[in-house]
């Protein structure tokens, strides 16, 4: 079985407790999607590939009126986490839609690029507010969680910072 780009955060979840997919993408929603996003689209296709693969177990459990399927790792998926983890690539691909616009941004009217700054430096505060009000509930994460939400906290100081930063050299050296 060939890895999908969601493959590890689906058993990385699983590992944590049984999931629906409902669950893992709310799971997501709070805490992977800072760095590693998961849809709708790719987890429920995801659970089903993994299922028949036999690294995850489903068992209906309805909801109500709705139904529910709730997945747990298998022995097998445990495995398949821990060679993920373990493993020697490490890649670190970076895809940030924000950045390719400031990189083309000379075909705009200064002001109008110097605008898609702005609006970067806002998202990097916005962040800021989301992951510290995490930072702030109740209850300790375990120790790496903890770990990745202080890098997203201390990745926004600095992309804020370096926004205010630029922003002002920018405006500098339109004068000049």
């Amino acid at each position: 079985m060939a890895p999908t780009a969601v493959t590890p955060v689906v058993l990385g979840l699983l590992a944590l407790g049984p999931r629906s997919g409902y669950d893992i993408k709310a799971a997501v929603d709070r805490s992977t999607r800072f760095f590693w996003a998961a849809s709708y689209g790719q987890i429920y296709p995801e659970l089903r590939r993994l299922e028949a693969d036999g690294l995850v177990a489903g068992e209906d459990a309805p909801n109500g009126a709705r139904g529910r399927r709730v997945y747990e790792l298998t022995d097998s998926g445990r495995k398949a986490l821990e060679e993920w983890l373990l493993g020697t690539s490490v890649t670190i691909e970076y895809r940030d839609e924000s950045l390719l616009r400031l990189f083309f941004a000379d075909a705009l009217p200064r002001e109008q690029a110097l605008a898609l700054l702005e609006a970067r430096q806002r998202g990097h505060e916005q962040y800021l507010d989301v992951l510290r009000a995490i930072d702030a509930l109740p209850g300790r994460d375990p120790d790496f969680v903890d770990l990745v939400l202080r890098w997203g906290i201390d990745f926004n100081d600095w992309g804020r910072q370096w926004c205010e930063h630029q922003l002002q050299r920018l405006r500098r050296k339109k004068r000049s």
